[in-house]
Parts: C-alpha cells; sequence; structure tokens
C-alpha cells in the first residue's frame, strides 16, 4: 500500500511539473490574451452583453487561429522528410545541436514576430487580390477584426495562417534538429534559419508598415499595427510553444527521416 502511494503521489507531481512546464511555455500567450480580454470587458461598449460579446469574439478569435496554425504540424515531418531527401547533397547534421527546449527569447520574441511579420507581408499581398475580386471598397486590411462576416475575406487569412504556419514549421525544424546548409564553395556551415530568426521579422515588419503607412493615415497605420500585434501575438506564441512539444514527442520519427551526414562543430558558429 505504501509503494502503491508513493507511486501515485510521483504521479501527481509529475503531472503538476508538466502542468507548470507547460503554463510557464505559454505564459505570454495568455498574459497578453488576458489583458486583451479585459481591455475588451472595460471598453467593448456602454452595455454589459455588448462586452460579453467582444470578449466572446477576442477567445474565439484566439482558438481559431491557434487551430489553423496548429494543425498543419502533422504535415511538418512528410515535408521535413521530403526537403532533407532532395536536398541531403547540401545539408549536415551538427552533432549536439538538435535542442527541443523551450527558450525566452527565441519561443517569446523571435518566432512569434517572424509569425507576425510573414503573414504582414502576405496578408497586404492578398488584400490586393481580395480587392480585385470584390472591389475597393474593401480597404480594411486583413488581419483586423472585422464587425461583419465575409467569406472570401476568412478564405484569405486561412490561407495566409496556413501558409505561414507550415513556413515556420518546417525552418523551424530543421533548425531544432540541428541541420545546416553546408556551402561548398566557402566551406562555410549555415543556419536555415538564422535570417529568417533575426532579420526577417525586421525586414517584413518595415515592409508591412510602410504599406499601411502608404494606404492609411499614420495614426490609423500604427493603430492597426498595434492591433495586428495583439491579435497575432498569443496564437502564435503559442503556436511556438506547441511546435516544440509536438517535435520533442516525434524525435524518433523526425531521426528516421534525417538521413544526413554528421559533422562536429569544433568552434563557435
Amino acid at each position: 500500500m505504501q509503494e502503491q502511494g508513493k507511486g501515485t503521489k510521483d504521479t501527481d507531481r509529475s503531472l503538476k511539473n508538466h502542468l507548470l512546464t507547460w503554463l510557464t511555455a505559454i505564459a505570454p500567450a495568455l498574459l497578453v490574451l488576458f489583458v486583451t480580454v479585459v481591455f475588451s470587458a472595460f471598453f467593448g461598449g456602454p452595455h454589459l452583453w455588448k462586452g460579453w460579446q467582444v470578449i466572446w469574439k477576442t477567445l474565439f478569435r484566439f482558438f481559431r487561429f491557434t487551430l489553423v496554425l496548429c494543425l498543419p504540424l502533422f504535415a511538418t515531418i512528410s515535408i521535413y522528410g521530403f526537403i532533407v531527401e532532395k536536398k541531403k547533397k547540401v545539408l549536415l547534421q551538427i552533432d549536439g545541436k538538435r535542442e527541443f527546449t523551450i527558450h525566452r527569447v527565441k519561443h517569446w520574441v523571435f518566432r512569434p514576430f517572424q509569425g507576425i511579420g510573414i503573414g504582414l507581408v502576405f496578408a497586404m499581398k492578398l488584400l490586393t487580390i481580395l480587392q480585385l475580386i470584390v472591389g475597393p471598397t474593401s480597404k480594411t486590411f486583413l488581419l483586423i477584426p472585422q464587425g461583419q462576416f465575409e467569406l472570401a475575406r476568412l478564405l484569405m487569412v486561412t490561407a495566409v495562417t496556413v501558409f505561414v504556419s507550415l513556413l515556420l514549421s518546417v525552418l523551424w525544424t530543421l533548425d531544432d534538429m540541428g541541420i545546416r546548409y553546408f556551402n561548398r564553395k566557402d566551406q562555410e556551415l549555415k543556419m536555415i534559419g538564422k535570417y529568417v530568426g533575426t532579420l526577417m521579422p525586421l525586414i517584413f515588419g518595415l515592409y508591412g508598415m510602410f504599406g499601411l503607412l502608404a494606404t492609411y493615415p499614420a495614426s490609423q497605420a500604427f493603430a492597426y499595427a498595434f492591433k495586428i500585434v495583439v491579435v497575432l501575438y498569443p496564437p502564435l506564441a503559442f503556436f511556438a510553444a506547441v511546435h516544440t512539444h509536438f517535435l520533442r514527442k516525434r524525435l524518433g520519427l523526425l531521426l528516421k527521416r534525417t538521413s544526413l551526414r554528421k559533422a562536429v562543430i569544433l568552434e563557435h558558429e
């Protein structure tokens, strides 16, 4: 009986530690979502029912974006395996560089803002297409929530979200697996997602911001940019944590798909 009680306590402790790890990983996403919900409750409207309606829409939007981001993860390993097989002549796997832990700067800052930057650019491009389809009256930015339902707009946003999910998840998987691109010309190893992690959020974000400034007055453009960050950051930060957990659980399958030459780095990259 003592052993059984000890086993139950160990199980409970393990579950608590697992839950605490998860809550820590998604803490920024929950914090931004909580602040957004509280703000919506106070400024949603003069009537109580209006505030609750805004809160419901905020939560529903978060779960919708998060679901659309996470579902394509099941295709990640297949796409990853295809890329590794096709490009194995120029790819190397670095010993000791495989990493599936949550890092605050990488998972709370860089990775969410990668998605925001990429989504900003592609949403602007698709908005141009949408305007050609439904006319110039549809000028509101795609990633800004609207009060009325538009099927074409919903399909465009879903397409952008799925594309961002697949692009980022494959790039993150290559980096987390310690895979590098080997440049035969200068005999140099390069991180495949290096520029995605540092320059892309800045470049794409600035490009998208200039696009907003070209379309809207400065005050409105900055307000839209703030709303986009508030809307997209929680699901993207949540997605970054889920991606790491997803890969960790399928490490064996990933290793089977990684038939690459091994390399050892003797000095800092």
